[in-house]
């Protein structure tokens, strides 16, 4: 099995600038950038800043050079989504005055009953001088989709989310909002990224119906996980991958997303064959552990 055959292809990237990319980075860049090249589509990279107070200076700058060393080129010039204060905000007063948004004021004190979920209406104790605003999910609600490796899906969105913010309280653009307002002004039609993001999906896709967006295909990647199950991200384990050295990662991520071995000594050589034979029927349903020495040393045998 393949992956898309869709002439239309147009997959993305989009890492957070908090720091240098990691095995784990490349693993979702590299299921990407393979998937979108199969299909013989586009793939974009968006730098993913909206929240600021998480950027760390020169992240974005580092990330792009070790995607370029590794042999993992975009198409097209690179979307910040600190640039598009603009846009998000005409989007969100659009959503204001059709009544599918509303003005919150309430704190995480004020949602202690509910488990942190917003349920319809605003129980603030009182107001606040910049109060978030929310997306009113109607009772009900349930988005089912099917992710190309993980299969069916099913979220009931009142329930299990509730009233999602769209632009916080400390005046920041949510993710929930920049992330479906981006696809669908870039043109995605396939969105390949880590599972820890499956969760959001749903209520990415209500957005999107909202919006009168088109829905991407989702296919949700394996996580890499250090010893105590802790996502590499999160791990004194997530070192930053070698962009003078990039086959040892190349290895260790194509292993993790279940392939057969490359045998290769360049990424230009790498990259060529896994695009020929990359196989989504083999890639895990579940998260990966990884060995501290991933930047060092990997096996090239699957």
């Amino acid at each position: 099995m393949r992956a898309s055959d869709a002439s239309a292809y147009r997959g993305r990237y989009a890492p957070s600038p908090t720091g240098p990319l990691h095995a784990g980075s490349l693993l979702a860049a590299l299921g990407s950038w393979v998937m979108s090249r199969q299909a013989r589509g586009n793939w974009a990279v968006r730098i993913e800043d909206v929240d600021r107070l998480r950027e760390v200076a020169g992240a974005a700058q580092g990330q792009l050079a070790t995607l370029q060393a590794f042999g993992l080129r975009h198409d097209g010039p690179v979307l910040v989504q600190s640039t598009r204060d603009a846009r998000y905000a005409a989007v969100v007063d659009a959503l204001l005055a059709r009544g599918h948004a509303f003005v919150c004021h309430c704190s995480r004190a004020d949602l202690a009953a509910t488990n942190g979920r917003h349920l319809g209406v605003c129980r603030a104790s009182g107001t606040r001088p910049d109060p978030a605003i929310r997306l009113r999910v109607e009772p009900g609600t349930t988005i089912e989709f099917v992710d190309a490796i993980r299969g069916p899906q099913t979220q009931c969105v009142d329930v299990e989310v509730g009233d999602f913010v769209l632009r916080r309280a400390d005046g920041f653009w949510a993710y929930q909002l920049a992330v479906v307002v981006d696809d669908g002004d870039q043109g995605i039609t396939d969105v390949v990224r880590g599972a820890d993001l499956l969760d959001s999906t749903a209520r990415q896709i209500l957005l999107q119906r909202i919006l009168g967006l088109p829905t991407p295909r989702y296919a949700h990647l394996p996580l890499l996980l250090d010893g105590d199950g802790r996502k590499l991200s999160k791990s004194e384990l997530a070192l930053p991958v070698d962009a003078r050295d990039p086959m040892p990662t190349l290895h260790v991520v194509w292993h993790a997303l279940g392939q057969a071995g490359i045998d290769a000594d360049t990424p230009s050589e790498f990259l060529e064959h896994a695009t020929a034979h990359f196989d989504i029927a083999r890639v895990p349903t579940h998260d990966i552990a990884i060995a501290a020495s991933h930047n060092t040393a990997a096996t090239r045998d699957a």
